[in-house]
């Protein structure tokens, strides 16, 4: 089977379960969705326009709040398509180009997540040389390996997946991935296998780094007060998300790896869809309530919004 040919036509098959439901669910996913631009873009923007927040940790923050974007828009916008339509079909290319876009936004997570782990090891641990550790030179390497490093494993896993003989072209999911693509292979895929497993091995130390950060942080915060003070409003957030993150990740690959056909099919597509769902609308809100200067900048924006939004109407 020539993959490249622009003939070819994965089937979406987990469809098959939102058929009686396709209104409702796509007006809770438009719903859904509208929230995670609302809250990543407010986010954003209170970072971008308010030059007191433009410290390492709030940038990795809005870094970590664009990438979320990113993410979703690889399955949002294909999926609310797919619920209104009757042929839930994805062209190679496009299912290539989904694969790269959802893995890629997962991968960079992690590595936003080890970064604002090393920031706050820095600002608590070394708060003295934090300005000249945490440079503006230093951060800019450091977020674009976290960019380049997730990019060109996803390109090597792509380019990897276009050499693959495929038997069939059926997809039992909601969206394209890489291990079913891999499944789909007429003969064992050993080379995807073993570079999956280096990828997956790579971003488990990620977590592993992550979290021994955090105990390592801990341990230093019960030295003082202001230490502990500082760990719990901006090491919280960071470890609510990274279990955010990767709780919502292992349903996903226990249902790829290990799924079983007497699992029902919203089950299966509720474990599927877990990490484009909780992620991406509830780190945002994390940082906004925990963060005090976040949540009172956002509070301030709101009721002068609110107050504009009044005197227009009585004009």
């Amino acid at each position: 089977m020539a993959n490249l040919s622009s003939d070819i036509a994965f089937s979406l098959s987990g469809f098959s379960a939102t058929v009686n439901d396709r209104g409702t669910l796509f007006f809770f996913t438009l719903l859904c969705y509208s929230a995670i631009l609302f809250v990543n873009m407010s986010l954003i923007l209170t970072i971008v326009l308010d030059k007191n927040f433009h410290e390492p940790m709030y940038i990795l923050l809005c870094i970590l709040c664009i990438n979320g974007l990113y993410g979703t828009t690889g399955f949002y916008p294909k999926f609310l398509l797919d619920l209104l339509s009757d042929f839930h079909v994805v062209s190679y290319a496009k299912c290539l180009l989904q694969i790269f876009v959802i893995y890629s936004y997962v991968k960079i997570d992690y590595s936003i997540l080890a970064l604002m782990a090393y920031d706050r090891y820095v600002a608590i641990c070394r708060p003295l040389e934090y300005h000249s550790v945490m440079s503006a030179r230093r951060i800019s390497l450091l977020v674009s390996l976290s960019l380049l490093v997730p990019l060109s494993c996803d390109v090597t896993i792509l380019s990897l997946l276009s050499t693959l003989k495929l038997c069939s072209l059926h997809i039992d999911k909601l969206y394209c991935e890489n291990w079913a693509v891999v499944k789909l292979a007429c003969s064992l895929a050993t080379v995807n296998n073993i570079f999956g497993l280096c990828v997956i091995s790579l971003y488990l130390g990620h977590i592993v780094f992550i979290v021994f950060s955090y105990l390592w942080l801990i341990k230093a915060a019960l030295k003082s007060r202001e230490s502990r003070r500082k760990c719990m409003q901006t090491c919280l957030p960071h470890l609510l998300c990274l279990f955010n993150v990767t709780g919502a990740l292992l349903f996903d690959v226990m249902y790829s790896r290990y799924g079983s056909q007497y699992v029902k099919q919203n089950v299966k597509n509720f474990m599927a869809i877990q990490f484009l769902l909780i992620p991406p609308l509830l780190n945002p809100i994390i940082y906004g309530i925990i963060l005090t200067k976040i949540r009172n900048k956002m509070i301030c924006l709101c009721v002068v919004a609110g107050q504009r939004f009044k005197m227009r109407l009585k004009i």
